[in-house]
């Protein structure tokens, strides 16, 4: 067997490249496509870095050395590192059926302890003012329900819920639904959002289009859901493309980046010198409703955590500063 680079693959003359293999094993199990794209570089980099050998000729010898080399040489971070490492198992298990020992000897990157930036109500406040358009109704959300940059995005019609107050949040992290509340501040401008994608949808639907991509077998199952209103994304992207998977055509979701610079560009604006991103939103949804005194056990339902240790840490910033104690030079 050999390492075709070019064409993506261990290749063998009867079965299917070696990375088709584990893109089809990672679609079998439900895994995302960017998990998918990430695995598959990590396997893709372990190969070429192994003289392109095939993995199933090389041990545990060489998975330790290359997982070692990232730390020691890559100073790669610990989630770095963990997710090829995950990559690694995946292909050693899933795919090659090959059971690796536990690898004792593998340097590990180490995880620090940080704790989440936080902006303060004013601060939340000056940055939203400095939005406009859809970003500014999607930085809303972040702030205002809790959403992860991703569930905002991929938000769709029928999760929005106007007559109980409430957004669905469907296949989470961890692929746990959940619920979270929708601001009554935000309702307004989320029907009109809605009823804009009504009107692109109906466009879509005249020209031939208007069929959303679909989790899981939904597609086959409801043969005509893909082609519904409540299925459609909430933010839209402004143009059609083709589906990476099957190569549809259709209208997918607006692409994180785009929130991501003007949330960016806005604090800026604002004069935060914090280094914000749309998770700060999040991490500010926790804090204020913590400081509100809303008990922490429903802030872990809102935020959807799987340990209340994770929630636990936005108690860092309440009322004053540090774990809320007063300092002894302002008694």
């Amino acid at each position: 067997m050999s390492y075709a680079g070019g064409n993506e693959g261990v290749t063998d003359a009867k079965s299917p490249r070696l990375l088709d293999q584990v893109r089809a094993r990672l679609r079998l199990k439900h895994y995302s496509l960017r998990t998918e794209q990430a695995y598959v570089g990590w396997i893709r980099r372990f190969i070429l870095a192994n003289g392109k050998r095939h993995p199933r000729d090389m041990s545990i010898t060489e998975v330790e050395g290359f997982l070692s080399a990232l730390a020691v040489e890559g100073r790669v971070a610990a989630g770095t590192q963990n997710q090829a490492l995950s990559a690694l198992l995946f292909l050693y298990r899933e795919v090659l059926s090959i059971d690796l020992p536990w690898m004792e000897s593998v340097v590990r990157a180490k995880r620090p302890q940080r704790v989440p930036v936080v902006l303060s109500r004013d601060e939340v406040t000056h940055l939203l003012a400095r939005m406009d358009g859809g970003f500014a109704l999607m930085a809303s959300l972040l702030y205002g329900s809790g959403l992860r940059l991703m569930e905002c995005v991929r938000l769709r019609v029928k999760d929005v819920d106007f007559d109980l107050n409430q957004i669905c949040v469907r296949d989470g992290k961890g692929g746990k639904d959940r619920h979270v509340p929708l601001p009554l501040r935000l309702t307004d401008s989320l029907r009109t959002q809605v009823e804009r994608v009504a009107v692109i949808h109906g466009q879509d639907l005249l020209e031939g289009h208007g069929s959303v991509w679909l989790p899981y077998a939904l597609a086959r199952k409801y043969a005509s859901a893909a082609r519904e209103l409540g299925w459609q994304y909430v933010f839209p992207s402004g143009q059609l493309s083709r589906d990476p998977l099957g190569g549809a055509l259709r209208r997918h979701h607006l692409d994180e980046s785009g929130l991501q610079r003007a949330v960016r560009a806005a604090r800026i604006s604002a004069g935060i010198v914090k280094p914000a991103t749309c998770h700060t939103l999040r991490h500010s949804f926790a804090t204020h409703l913590l400081e509100a005194g809303h008990d922490i056990r429903t802030i872990q339902e809102l935020l959807g955590h799987k340990d209340v240790a994770t929630t636990q840490i936005y108690t860092h910033v309440l009322n004053r500063g540090g774990h809320g104690v007063l300092s002894p030079l302002d008694r």
